[in-house]
């Protein structure tokens, strides 16, 4: 779709259910939470759902927000690539054909929408937004600033990753000018950390692994790990680059249980590698910098399976 066919779907319809996916981010809530408060300040009707809930650390997007009871008309997914990723607690929506318009900035997105938007090259899903809203035009609210400007700093780590164009900053440049507190927003998302919080990190860099002549680095954190930290799962957002900070790393891959045989891998590159075509092989996908997927079978099993991999790309080469 174009950004003009976007803006008449929203015209013709009234009743909209927006999806984010499980596990969420800044971006998924950015782009959800904004574009909700986008389209009811046209009048319309709408409601963010999320499988697990949204995370304390993102209360300022949701702080006035109120569920509106209506008939769902249109489902739009927004930084979904998969519809698995909308999670196992919300299966009605993950029928295939079930979401109307999908917008997403993932190179390895599916099409499972009736109708997408998708760039790869973008920074962040709430980027996307930012174009479509300027480009139809209708002024937006401090709120939805506040979103978008989330959303894209998150993904791009506080403009410091590869993903990070020109386009991010003339962006976050525009929107630092509504009155919302960006800088409240970097010290939340990028400087203030919980006790629980710290006591993962440590865990994490105490229980590293390293292979290929210490080219890959490798952490797994198990529910009971979790759980022991005593913070929610959304505060475990970011763990998945402290593999890759350490010198000559250049691939950092987290294993996080999500059930008891169902594990989450978080796979972060160099450029001399592609996260993306990685995380493939095991039916994931994501950006070329940054992706993940779901493997099956016990930690044990997993792991294997993850050094098989690692190993076939060749950095054991001088072993």
């Amino acid at each position: 779709m174009t950004f003009a066919e976007i803006g008449r779907f929203f015209e013709e319809h009234d009743c909209y259910t927006i999806l984010t996916h499980k596990s969420p981010d800044g971006d998924t809530l950015g782009a959800g939470f904004g574009l909700c408060a986008y389209l009811r300040d046209m009048g319309k009707k709408a409601n963010v759902v999320n499988a697990d809930g949204f995370p304390d650390r993102y209360y300022f997007m949701y702080d006035d927000y109120t569920e509106q009871d209506f008939e769902e008309q249109c489902i739009i997914a927004v930084d979904i690539a998969d519809p698995s990723l909308i999670g196992s607690a919300l299966p009605q929506y993950m029928v295939p054909g079930k979401v109307d318009l999908c917008i997403d900035h993932h190179i390895s997105n599916k099409y499972y929408a009736k109708q997408s938007y998708v760039d790869g090259s973008s920074s962040a899903a709430c980027l996307i937004l930012f174009e479509l809203f300027k480009e139809l035009g209708r002024p937006i609210s401090d709120l939805i600033a506040a979103c978008l400007y989330t959303g894209i700093a998150t993904d791009t780590g506080c403009f410091k990753y590869e993903n990070t164009t020109p386009q991010a900053h003339l962006a976050a440049a525009e929107l630092i000018q509504y009155n919302f507190g960006y800088a409240f927003i970097n010290r939340r998302m990028f400087d203030i950390k919980s006790k629980g919080r710290m006591a993962a990190e440590k865990f994490v860099t105490d229980n590293m692994e390293f292979y290929c002549n210490d080219k890959c680095a490798l952490i797994a954190l198990t529910t009971e790990t979790m759980q022991s930290c005593g913070i929610e799962p959304a505060e475990f957002e970011g763990i998945a680059s402290i593999p890759l900070s350490v010198e000559g790393v250049e691939i950092g891959i987290t294993i996080k249980q999500r059930h008891e045989d169902v594990f989450k891998l978080s796979v972060r590159t160099t450029e001399k590698l592609d996260a993306s075509a990685f995380c493939k092989q095991f039916g994931g996908g994501g950006h070329i910098r940054a992706a993940g997927c779901e493997i099956k079978g016990s930690l044990e099993d997993v792991e294997k399976q993850v050094r098989a991999a690692v190993e076939a790309l060749g950095l054991c080469s001088d072993d």
